[in-house]
């Protein structure tokens, strides 16, 4: 039986100790500022975390590209070449193209490699979401199952993939088009935070609206507290995009106190979906209940 590679995308938020950790590796989106283009690296220092959402602070626009035809080629090539099969973990179709983009290039190499696989999923989620579902498959792979047994327990998983986060405003996911206009309004009252989910078909929409932040981030762990399943043998993930270390810390002692998970985990959303959500955005994460709220 063929080893397999778990690849994902920018999208996911896997800081390098996770990739590390579980054996991932992802294709490099790309962001844009000012005329210039950049890699959407996930291996970022605090330092360049507090200089990209502090420029999104100051009125800088950052806009976001899918993974590219040569990015894919790249990535596919080195692991076809060292004798693996493939299974790619994309962003969500409704918030990016990359899933379809790699599975044209998947099937433009399977006359080079007609020995191998590689199976491009849409994860219907995005950030941690997104990386959580690359964990799960990662350590399947390690316990040696092959790449279409990995892909369909992905499929068959997805949707229980829990997200509750909160933005300050919906201004930047609406510029990026990462909201349904139905959700849009949220966006315009005064100290209204909208709660934000991956829906059942993978858009991110609103929720719900919450009076102020403190309340915003207490609602998001009672959220994932009431869909959670199996808590006690589940890492809860939180992700944000730069926001006061206070504020953080606050979080992760109410999940602690809330819900009784294995641990805690905390990252930074990373520059792609950064760049849709803005500064002092925050969620958090974990397997439960299958998500059945439709925006649309």
């Amino acid at each position: 039986m063929k080893k397999v590679k778990i690849i994902t995308d920018s999208c996911s938020d896997l800081d390098s100790e996770l990739l590390k950790e579980y054996d991932i590796d992802y294709a490099k989106m790309s962001t844009m500022a000012s005329g210039a283009e950049s890699p959407a690296l996930l291996s970022w220092s605090p330092n360049e975390v507090r200089e990209f959402y502090n420029s999104m602070r100051n009125g800088k626009r950052i806009t976001t590209a899918q993974v590219s035809i040569e990015e894919f080629m790249r990535i596919f090539k080195k692991y076809l070449d060292e004798g693996f099969d493939i299974v790619y973990i994309g962003c969500s179709l409704k918030q990016s193209g990359s899933v379809n983009t790699a599975s044209v290039v998947a099937k433009n190499l399977e006359e080079d490699y007609p020995d191998s696989k590689i199976i491009c999923i849409d994860s219907q989620n995005a950030s941690i979401g997104e990386g959580m579902l690359a964990i799960e498959a990662a350590k399947m792979a390690t316990c040696s199952y092959d790449a279409e047994y990995i892909a369909n327990r992905i499929v068959q998983i997805r949707k229980t993939v829990n997200e509750f986060a909160t933005v300050h405003s919906l201004d930047n996911l609406k510029k990026a088009g990462r909201v349904s206009a139905s959700s849009a309004f949220f966006g315009n009252l005064m100290n209204i935070k909208p709660i934000l989910v991956s829906d059942a078909v993978g858009a991110q929409a609103a929720l719900k609206k919450v009076n102020g932040r403190k309340n915003s981030l207490k609602e998001i762990v009672r959220l994932l507290k009431d869909n959670i399943i199996d808590a006690e043998n589940q890492t809860v993930y939180v992700a944000h995009s730069d926001c006061p270390q206070n504020e953080v810390d606050e979080l992760c002692r109410i999940v602690k106190e809330e819900i009784n998970c294995r641990n805690v985990r905390v990252g930074y959303i990373g520059p792609s979906i950064g760049a849709s959500v803005g500064p002092d955005a925050v969620g958090v994460w974990a397997f439960g209940n299958t998500v059945a709220f439709c925006a649309s």
